[in-house]
């Protein structure tokens, strides 16, 4: 029995399985060991202090400088804020409109945190052409509160409120960059707090459904839970070096949550089936740990590898995001293999508590009937089943090759927001004015008549453009060293319009202006800027990063699996889920196809950070099923069944397991897709329907089909790789069958 599937793990020690011994034996010391280190995480990782990206450097390229410039000179101090006056029957020139601005106006000259005040009446950029509406501009919190008192966006807004309700025939709104990210703060917080709400219960109910037994169920949504708390304290400590982003936090949530319930329902489910067997409870956990423990390990090296991969990137904001990821996933990776073999040492059988008789029959059954029905029919006709598969696959794919990325910045704003309204009126009153472009100017001194005629005719042609439009106004730093000029562009702020406006802008207007003083140096930064060159760096940076994960994922599964065919027929099936998913995000959320259904307004892109992170987080996460699937396929082959009963064997006995792991992901990827910001929306589908795709279509047909048409290619090894390490005592008694067909399949 040495080398069979059950067999005691003494004679095949990998590390999972001398981890999960020791946890076995010391269960005291890692269960307390656990609990205390989670405490100290979260609680150090709170003191310290999480520090945030600024502005700035979550920007690329030419973007970055110019911002870089503003900041520089403390020209980006406090927030850009509007306030939208309008009428349908009133025009500025009528006392009663005067009456409105000036109610505005008083307003907030006497709220905390207010300066710059601009009245329409000043800057007569600042009314519309159809005088039916006017803006009046200012700076939140550039300047500290003559009474020491704490800067509040919320007062600014309860004063323009106040003087709304003053002036009942006239619409009068804010919006500006503080009292948008208020807004979709707590909107998010509304959010977040729902999903965490709906993801806890989604996942026990379709684990009680998976294990039959509420005490089973609980103990991966426990682990999952401790291990997301532990990686928000630990993310202070790197963020010291690199600064974390605002989706960091939504990521730790979000992967946390699968991959940990994810990794705890294999090992459970291995331990439970080995105990059905007749195992005792120590061989049974010793079992679990050797072979679900090492796919566990193995899954998680891959997932680690591939966000290892955004660091490629250049970008800060992908490498917040990586590092956010990574601690989250070697946390679970750790939990899985030392706490939760200890608590199923100490619960025993007593694990199947709470037991819940219909379920705990249907669990019995090692093999789901439906997908073993499946897995028949595809072994009888795999080149039918590998063609249909494939091609919808393919199918699906086709939308992802006109995938267009974009900063959608308030945009994007959920559309049930007061604020996102606000918007919207600003922009027809005011074409780019919500979302300026910003031309950042240094010079010794940009007070200077050469300077200020340069701006003043930059102003006129880029008026005379068409492609720009009022208000255009310029801020000068104290010191006379820099200035930022503010330039509506048309369009929508990351549409074609707005492109080909910044185009015009960056490579006509600005060189042919400022740009020829050699003593000047400009650019361009705000939403399209950053947007624009954004995607400038990932059209260069991200082939790097898919040949750097690709290949060392193909590496790790050739040194486990040690089969060539086997690892680039797992690259070459992650990548149909990957491309089938991005064909999908496509349709509906640039193409808008989804609308009606998930309540959005298309921005007509892809979030900018989105496609390379599903590509790296879809090819760790999809790699779990891949390595569990194929762990249990040579575990069968090695122990002598020959190519097509070991794959039988393989993805039957994993089907049920496999079905509720994906089935625990889309579950809380899904709740995701009805949380209110877009950029949610988009991650929720794109994750939840690349794990359903790849759980169904791809390991329940593809890979066995393939398998089955590959026949002992599977196992293929070139002579000159035979000094890769046998992992196994398994694989070891197998090497002499792979030695004896002289590397070529038997």
């Amino acid at each position: 029995m040495g080398d069979e599937l059950g067999a005691p793990a003494r004679a095949r020690k990998n590390l999972a399985a001398r981890m999960g011994s020791w946890s076995a034996r010391h269960r005291k010391a890692a269960i307390f060991g656990w609990l205390a280190f989670v405490t100290a995480a979260f609680v150090l990782g709170g003191l310290t202090g999480t520090k945030q990206l600024s502005d700035a450097d979550t920007q690329s390229g030419e973007s970055h400088r110019a911002a870089k410039i503003i900041a520089g000179v403390g020209l980006d101090r406090g927030d850009a804020e509007s306030v939208l006056v309008q009428s349908r029957t009133q025009t500025a020139r009528t006392p009663e409109f005067r009456a409105a601005i000036s109610a505005v106006l008083r307003a907030l000259a006497s709220t905390s945190g207010v300066s710059d005040l601009r009245s329409p009446y000043v800057h007569p950029d600042q009314i519309a052409g159809d005088g039916h509406s006017a803006l009046i501009r200012f700076r939140f919190g550039a300047k500290p509160d003559p009474l020491g008192r704490p800067m509040a966006i919320e007062r600014v807004v309860a004063a323009v409120d106040r003087a709304a309700r003053s002036q009942p025939e006239f619409f009068i709104g804010e919006f500006g960059d503080a009292s948008a990210n208020k807004a979709l703060d707590d909107s998010t917080g509304r959010d977040f707090h729902r999903a965490e709400y709906l993801s806890i219960p989604v996942s026990l109910a379709i684990l009680l459904f998976a294990f039959g037994a509420l005490v089973a169920a609980g103990i991966p949504v426990l682990l999952a839970l401790t291990a997301v708390l532990a990686a928000f304290g630990l993310l202070a400590f790197p963020s010291q070096l690199w600064p974390a982003d605002d989706a960091a936090t939504s990521v730790i949530l979000l992967i946390g949550l699968a991959v940990g319930v994810d990794y705890s329902l294999f090992y459970i489910r291995r331990e439970r089936e080995e105990r059905a067997r007749g195992s005792g409870p120590e061989a049974a956990l010793e079992a679990a740990a050797a072979t679900s423990g090492r796919a566990v390990l193995l899954s998680g090296l891959t997932v680690l590898i591939a966000m290892a991969g955004m660091f490629l990137t250049g970008n800060k904001v992908f490498t917040s995001i990586a590092v956010g990821t990574m601690i989250v996933v070697a946390v679970a990776v750790a939990g899985s293999l030392t706490v939760l073999p200890a608590l199923l040492s100490l619960l025993g059988d007593r694990v199947d508590k709470g037991g819940i008789s219909l379920l705990a029959r249907r669990n019995r059954r090692a093999e789901p009937r439906l997908l073993a029905a499946l897995v028949d029919r595809v072994l009888r006709r795999p080149l039918l089943w590998s063609a249909v598969a494939a091609g919808a696959l393919l199918l699906l794919a086709v939308p992802a090759f006109s995938l267009h990325t974009n900063d959608a910045g308030q945009t994007a704003l959920p559309q049930n927001l007061e604020i996102a309204k606000t918007y919207e009126r600003l922009q027809r009153a005011f074409p780019g004015g919500a979302e300026p472009a910003y031309v950042a100017v240094r010079a010794d001194d940009v007070r200077s008549a050469p300077i200020r005629a340069a701006i003043a005719e930059l102003k006129r042609r880029a008026l005379a453009s068409g492609e720009m439009s009022k208000p255009i106004g310029a801020t000068v730093a104290s010191d006379g060293t820099a200035a930022a000029i503010t330039i509506p562009l048309a369009g929508s702020g990351t549409d074609k319009r707005s492109e080909h406006a910044l185009e015009l802008l960056r490579k006509r207007l600005l060189p042919e202006t400022l740009g020829r003083m050699r003593s000047v140096q400009v650019g361009v930064t705000g939403l399209t800027a950053d947007s624009k060159d954004m995607n400038d760096l990932l059209k260069v940076r991200t082939p790097i990063v898919f040949a750097f994960v690709l290949g060392l994922a193909f590496l790790l599964l050739l040194a486990a699996f040690r089969s060539i065919v086997i690892a680039l027929k797992a690259v070459v099936l992650n990548l149909l889920s990957v491309g089938a998913a991005y064909g999908l995000l496509v349709a509906i959320f640039q193409w808008g196809w989804g609308e009606s259904l998930l309540g959005f307004k298309s921005t007509h892109g892809i979030t900018l950070w989105l496609p390379l992170f599903l590509f790296v987080v879809l090819f760790g996460l999809s790699m779990d099923y891949h390595v569990f699937i194929l762990t249990r396929v040579r575990e069968a082959y090695d122990r002598g069944l020959d190519t097509e009963a070991a794959i039988a064997h393989g993805v039957k006995t994993t089907a049920g397991v496999v079905t509720g792991a994906a089935c625990v992901m889309v579950g809380v990827f899904a709740i995701f897709a009805t949380l209110s910001q877009i950029e949610m929306k988009q991650l929720g589908v794109g994750l939840a329907s690349a794990i359903l795709i790849d759980a169904t279509v791809v390991r329940a047909v593809l890979l066995p089909a393939t398998m089955k048409l590959l026949g002992d290619w599977n196992w293929y090894l070139p002579g000159w790789l035979a000094w890769l390490p046998q992992l196994s005592r398994a694989q070891r008694t197998a090497a002499a069958r792979e030695s004896a067909s002289a590397g070529s399949p038997a």
